[in-house]
């Protein structure tokens, strides 16, 4: 094996291993609030501490991509993401598990900014597209996460056992993998981040992840309790399951439909799928009304970010990894927003009227990006 494809096959891991990670802990969040006994407000204002402790990291993060290979705080990242998993298993109150929330949020922020700054620089030795397969595999390790939640809940395994074994894999799959990533991938110019006048073409960009995060952290935080409270399945991990297998189809398929149809018609099929999902979990709650909505959502969210990040790439202002940083800040917002305001609304209202917010967001894909690709196109002439 060449040396650019050992380089993508152990980031590949990396990604798949940050997916089980992240899903392994999400699908748990139905045992959390039934073990605290949060209503939907307390569990929304726990989940806030989640995109407050990633925006706290966001500044370190690009500083550190632009200071040192991205190799380094990618695996620092992984290592102590895989700590706080194990710490989350075992939060016996409300502060330690805040704590390890934080710690988790925090780490997964440094780790994926230099992932992506990774799959950016790896992408422009490959003539073809690649940067879809890499959120591909993230999201095939967040349905292998999301597979062995749903066995282990089956078995009735103690959460506390179970996050730490995947906490173990994850970290040592990461040292190990370490040598055989990509080296001296560190920016030259572009990383001095100019604050007097935003650059449309990043703001575009931000504001095209913040919905796409909405709808993607929301159905991360909120599937598991919509599918045990208002579906009333017992095992209430099979809709996150169905929402992360067509997220991860369809981001493998993404970079040939992209190169099909272009990034425009994307971003419109996108939104249209994202929408028609929501609406027919919210219209019919039942078990394959949800399922299907479920299916659609998770191929419509897939393709949102991956497309973004490579189209960030391309920015003429700023180097890859403070773009990214960046367009990060957005994301965390709407992930800051998103799945708090879900539990506030599902609190005064009830959960199926909060769902509405996420086909709301994916609408809102439609004339952002319009609005993109029109500024794009101007400043080509």
């Amino acid at each position: 094996m060449d040396v650019k494809n050992r380089q993508r096959l152990f980031l590949n891991l990396y990604y798949f291993l940050s997916g089980i990670c992240f899903s392994t802990w999400t699908s748990r969040i139905p045992t959390i609030k039934t073990f605290f006994d949060y209503n939907d407000a307390e569990l929304g204002t726990i989940l806030l501490f989640m995109p407050i402790s990633s925006l706290v990291g966001l500044p370190l993060s690009g500083w550190l991509v632009s200071r040192f290979d991205s190799r380094q705080p990618m695996t620092v990242g992984l290592i102590f993401l895989s700590v706080a998993l194990a710490l989350i298993g075992w939060a016996s109150s409300t502060f330690l598990l805040i704590c390890s929330i934080s710690l988790y949020a925090f780490s997964m922020r440094i780790m994926n900014i230099a992932a992506n700054t990774q799959s950016l620089t790896l992408q422009k030795k490959f003539k073809r597209k690649i940067n879809g397969t890499f959120h591909g595999l993230w999201s095939t390790g967040g349905i292998a996460g999301v597979g062995i939640s749903t066995l282990l809940v089956g078995l009735h395994v103690p959460m506390g056992i179970h996050l730490s074994v995947i906490a173990f894999i994850a970290m040592a799959a990461a040292v190990y993998s370490y040598p055989h990533l990509l080296q001296n991938d560190k920016a030259t110019s572009g990383n001095k981040l100019s604050l007097s006048k935003p650059d449309p073409y990043i703001v575009y960009l931000g504001l095209l992840v913040f919905f796409a995060a909405i709808c993607e952290g929301g159905m991360f935080d909120w599937s598991g309790v919509y599918f045990k409270e208002v579906v009333h399945e017992d095992l209430f991990t099979l809709g996150y399951l169905i929402f992360m297998m067509c997220m991860a189809i369809s981001r493998f398929a993404s970079d040939s439909f992209i190169d099909r149809y272009g990034m425009p018609r994307t971003y419109l099929i996108s939104a249209i799928l994202i929408f028609a999902g929501i609406s027919m979990a919210v219209i019919f709650p039942y078990f394959w009304p949800s399922m299907i909505g479920f299916c659609l959502v998770g191929l419509g969210t897939a393709a949102v970010v991956p497309m973004t990040f490579l189209l960030a790439g391309s920015s003429k202002k700023y180097s890859a990894g403070v773009t990214i940083s960046i367009i990060a800040t957005y994301s965390i917002v709407g992930m800051l927003i998103g799945p708090p305001l879900i539990g506030y609304v599902s609190h005064a209202l009830n959960l199926r009227i909060a769902f509405v917010i996420f086909g709301i967001a994916g609408l809102m894909l439609i004339p952002v990006s319009q609005l993109f690709f029109r500024y794009r196109k101007q400043n080509e002439l």
